[in-house]
């Protein structure tokens, strides 16, 4: 599939911000932990949430959708164990499923594409034996496929922290072992994902302590209970339309957004507003009315899912934006650093790659076909990049755009942006 993109000027209007990826595929993997009844108001329907649904019902959790909501029974510690698990593009999933698989009695093989078969699994898969389960890369190369097996126990396990996500995944089995687990944690990246974890953990009363977010202790033989959460708008998807509003001197007003919620990407406003845009909150939603923006250096370490976005707006800067301190954005669906370096220059862009993020200067973009690499944070960028380039930008291996904002191109066209899907 292809995206194509038209220059466009003066879009208007307001966009409703789809539900967060990240706490609804927590939701699901909490619902399951528990024995009690959940109810998850507002899920974010996407193919990274529906791979999630699916691992979580073949794990156990029983499910009923009614109208916005999803009302779950799950079975806490007494997982089942199945024969495969296809998590299609979901690393999140992958990671977090990985561990609570590992509770079960017997093996689980948990695959998915090719691009999650490049994820690197290796640091939980060492975890995971060192708290007494079996899990191994099938093909011995520390990625997927998997197979995993339980019984895990509570020990003292170290993990590296160059995802976040291989210690929330194994925070959030930890409570149900039944001895204590002391998680030590090397090198933490995207600390907010963490804190989001530790947010849900709170929430759900579970007994646990840490020190500065480098050691956590958490208490065994503990139960989570049922819950009723209404999954508040994503931040990560919202970058994308800010972007398109700054790169065609719009004014769009954001409703469903929560400025104090736990995800780390909301510090796009602050990025935002360093680089001189006019964005304020007005009545409960987010206005952005059109500016000149300059370019700063932004440490994205805790906000890798950024990179391709402020990548495109680098492009729009006057003088030099400088993305530092992001290296793991090179382990996402794709590596991000190199991807957007290379596709950007394809339509002109002035743009450096470094061993940990890029330097991009003002370009002037024209253009031409360029590739999405099937990685859905690239496709959207690159679309916004596409929307203040002259003539048309045609870009390849689209067809991930539903992993997180399954209605981009009709919400995006709404507001007045010239997208069009071709085959």
């Amino acid at each position: 599939m292809k995206l194509a993109v038209e220059k466009t000027s003066g879009l208007s209007g307001s966009i409703a911000i789809p539900s967060s990826k990240s706490h609804t595929i927590r939701a699901l993997a909490f619902a399951l932990l528990s024995s009690e009844k959940s109810v998850i108001h507002n899920p974010l329907e996407s193919a990274d949430t529906l791979s999630a649904l699916f691992a979580a019902q073949a794990l156990g959790l029983k499910v009923s959708k009614r109208g916005n909501k999803w009302e779950c029974t799950g079975v806490g510690k007494d997982i089942n164990s199945v024969d495969s698990i296809d998590l299609g593009n979901s690393g999140t999933s992958l990671r977090i499923f990985s561990s609570i698989a590992a509770l079960g009695p017997g093996t689980t093989r948990l695959d998915g594409d090719e691009s999650l078969r490049s994820r690197p699994m290796q640091p939980l898969l060492d975890a995971l034996e060192s708290l007494g389960g079996a899990a191994k890369s099938v093909k011995g190369n520390g990625c997927a496929p998997l197979k995993v097996g339980g019984p895990l126990r509570g020990e003292e396990v170290t993990v590296s922290g160059k995802t976040s996500q291989y210690l929330t995944s194994l925070l959030m089995v930890a409570p149900l072992l039944s001895d204590d687990t002391v998680i030590t944690v090397t090198d933490l990246h995207e600390k907010p994902y963490v804190e989001m974890t530790l947010g849900w953990l709170d929430e759900l009363n579970i007994a646990y302590s840490h020190k500065h977010l480098t050691t956590f202790s958490v208490s065994g033989g503990q139960s989570y209970p049922g819950f009723s959460k209404t999954i508040p708008a994503d931040w990560s998807s919202a970058a994308f339309p800010l972007c398109a509003a700054l790169v065609t001197g719009s004014s769009l007003t954001f409703s469903g957004l929560d400025p104090d919620d736990s995800q780390g990407d909301k510090r796009i406003i602050s990025f935002l507003q360093q680089m001189g845009a006019d964005i304020r909150w007005v009545d409960g939603s987010l206005a952005v009315t059109p500016s000149s923006l300059k370019g700063v250096e932004m440490d994205l370490n805790d906000t890798p899912d950024l990179l391709p976005v402020m990548a495109v707006l680098g492009c729009f800067a006057s003088g030099e934006t400088r993305l530092i301190n992001v290296a793991q954005a090179r382990i996402k669906e794709t590596d991000r650093i190199s991807v957007m370096c290379s596709e950007l220059r394809k339509l002109g862009a002035q743009i450096e790659e470094r061993e940990d993020g890029l330097v991009v200067r003002k370009s002037s973009l024209v253009g031409t076909s360029v590739d999405g690499h099937l990685d859905h944070r690239a496709i959207m960028a690159l679309g916004c990049a596409g929307l203040g380039a002259s003539g048309i930008t045609s870009i390849k291996n689209a067809d991930a755009l539903d992993v997180t904002f399954p209605l981009f191109v009709s919400k995006m066209n709404a507001l007045g942006c010239s997208f069009r899907i071709e085959e």
